[in-house]
């Protein structure tokens, strides 16, 4: 069986590739060169996954803060990365649970790089914190 981390980084990439503008090119940390023609893109990445045992439960409660970072490659890449964040925001934060794998998603920062390139190119990096739960013996089941 899958771990529930997996399904839910699973789940927010399956949400994440209807967003604008990607054309479907969602990744799952992806560790190679973007071409000019592959942005704008996104890459999900987990950063951690944080476990705080309940005491009068045989369950633990997760934070997972997850990374999803957009890349684009213009003359104006704040510009072309912008209505892409707005797509991306929005469909992840239309359903908090996750398909039903989570408990809550909160935004936390966001932050901005620009690179020299053979076109300027920009990575926007959106992090959030998805909460969840499983059983204490069982990371694949709450």
């Amino acid at each position: 069986m899958t771990t529930r981390r997996e399904q839910i980084l699973s789940q927010i990439a399956t949400t994440l590739a209807s967003t604008a503008g990607v054309n479907g090119r969602v990744y799952r940390s992806r560790v190679t060169a973007a071409a000019r023609a592959e942005t704008p893109m996104i890459v999900i990445e987990p950063v951690n996954d944080v476990a705080q045992q309940q005491t009068s439960l045989p369950k633990l409660d997760w934070t997972m803060r997850v990374r999803v970072v957009v890349i684009t490659r213009s003359t104006t890449p704040y510009t072309d990365a912008d209505s892409v964040i707005e797509s991306m925001h929005s469909k992840l934060m239309a359903d908090l649970t996750v398909g039903g794998y989570a408990i809550d998603v909160q935004p936390v920062l966001t932050s901005f790089e620009f690179l020299d390139a053979d076109q300027p190119a920009g990575v926007f990096s959106n992090e959030y914190d998805v909460k969840y739960r499983t059983s204490v013996a069982d990371l694949t089941v709450y």
